[in-house]
């Protein structure tokens, strides 16, 4: 799929706010269906994953106290007809350990977030027999 840059977006999460929550309520009200997110910042008692493939589900794993935010990279794309972030993290302790997965969520201390519309075909996440919601299969 081929798809043409459209708005930017650069905004900060009031503090408090679950972080995955907003930028969805974001994209909702600014009518973006596909995109890219990044952000910095720090979160407090995030909730990280990774898919168990034996399981078919997440695996939960959570932390306690405040994590800077180092990285946060994803995508928005529509799930159920509507805007869907899918956000991975690398989240570093007071001692510099890192920890990194798929964000179920997390409560922002601070976050600065850069969204970048994209437009095109829509592109949209469908229920597979391995438990994920995937986009279709790119063909050569």
């Amino acid at each position: 799929m081929r798809f043409s840059r459209g708005r930017n977006f650069l905004f900060r999460v009031p503090e408090g706010e679950e972080l995955l929550k907003f930028i969805n309520e974001f994209a909702k009200k600014n009518n973006v269906l596909i995109g890219t997110v990044s952000a910095i910042g720090s979160l407090k008692n995030p909730k990280i994953g990774y898919f168990d493939e034996d399981a078919g589900e997440y695996k939960v794993i959570e932390l306690t106290g405040t994590y800077e935010l180092v990285s946060l990279a994803g995508n928005i794309s529509v799930k159920d007809g509507e805007p869907f972030a899918h956000i991975h993290v690398a989240l570093g302790d007071s001692d510099g350990m890192l920890y990194g997965g798929h964000l179920v969520e997390g409560e922002v201390f601070v976050a600065e977030v850069f969204m970048q519309e994209l437009l095109g075909e829509l592109l949209e996440r469908k229920p597979q027999e391995n438990g994920l919601a995937l986009w279709d299969e790119a063909s050569i």
